[in-house]
């Protein structure tokens, strides 16, 4: 079988894909296109070739996995109508972008921006606004391996930790979890909200007039989701009108962030450039994950996070 890679892990490591049985085929993300060497490809694995690539035209494609956790740049129809199997990398990023939240939270809480930008000035102003993580309640919106992972690491701050998710089914780390119906009930009690639910029809402009307004005011709030989650023109008015006291995006509607656009001009809004899943691990346990799938379909076992395409996740 032939797995058309779009981005090299190196030598070694494609070297232990052919030694599982597979034909190698590597082809920049940016540069890959329907021809002879990519036409007949059993397998993709890639990040987002698909403006570029004519998946269409490859009908020996059988399975695609994707080194994202989100899958909303595959054209997932077509997948579907196919019969194409796919499979994320769900989990992969969730230790650093767990990390990235806790961070987020205290820079938040303990305005080190402004306290950075006294420092560039060189004043010293004492700030006697900052404020405890501690006896703060902390509500994630999407109760997955990310939320998971940061509330792992919010256990020893002393917080009540509320989730959201389909059901409310129950999740480590979580004082209770509250079902979609729920979600007024559970953001009035947040004094921290989290956006860590995926993307998909249903949760599109998720945060809303509505949904912002069930929020405590002067709620702080982080998005490392996926920015179409958000209601821009809402979140922005409810920044403006001091409903939001401060908030960490590293997601946007529109990626990179126009130079144009007002989130850059807030002093309570830090942006970041989709940033939150690096880490010096994030190429190791993606390969990994892809190794152990390679594995798994030749010797014609399940495959690791195959994605529910009715839901989207």
């Amino acid at each position: 079988m032939k797995v058309l890679f779009t981005y090299d892990y190196g030598q070694e490591k494609m070297a232990w894909v052919q030694e599982l049985g597979y034909e190698v085929v590597y082809v920049h993300e940016k540069n890959v296109r329907l021809d002879d060497q990519t036409r007949d490809a059993d397998i993709l694995v890639c990040y987002n070739p698909f403006p570029q690539l004519d998946i269409q035209g490859m009908e020996s494609l059988k399975w695609i996995q994707l080194s994202s956790i989100g899958i909303d740049q595959a054209p997932v129809g077509y997948i579907q109508r196919a019969e194409i199997t796919l499979t994320n990398n769900k989990g992969g990023y969730s230790i650093p972008i767990g990390e990235w939240i806790v961070m987020k939270i205290l820079e938040l809480l303990k305005n080190s921006r402004g306290l950075y930008r006294q420092q560039h000035q060189r004043k010293w102003v004492l700030d006697t606004n900052l404020l405890e993580l501690y006896g703060k309640t902390v509500g994630f919106i999407g109760t997955g391996s990310i939320a998971g992972e940061a509330a792992k690491r919010l256990q020893g701050f002393g917080t009540r930790i509320l989730g959201l998710n389909t059901s409310g089914k129950p999740a480590s780390f979580f004082l209770r979890c509250y079902p979609m119906d729920e979600m007024e009930e559970m953001l009035k009690e947040c004094d921290v909200v989290i956006l860590t639910i995926p993307y998909t029809k249903q949760t599109h402009h998720l945060i809303n007039e509505q949904t912002l307004g069930w929020m405590k005011d002067q709620v702080y709030f982080i998005n490392v989701s996926r920015g179409s989650i958000v209601d821009e023109a809402a979140f922005l008015k409810n920044i403006k009108n001091g409903k939001i006291k401060g908030a960490a995006l590293d997601v946007f509607e529109e990626e990179p962030l126009p130079e144009n656009h007002p989130f850059w001009g807030y002093e309570n809004v830090i942006v970041t450039p989709h940033n939150s899943w690096i880490s010096e691990m994030r190429n190791e346990r993606r390969f990994a994950l892809i190794l152990e799938n390679l594995r798994r379909y030749t010797n014609g076992e399940e495959l690791l996070n195959v994605v529910d395409l009715q839901k989207g996740y």
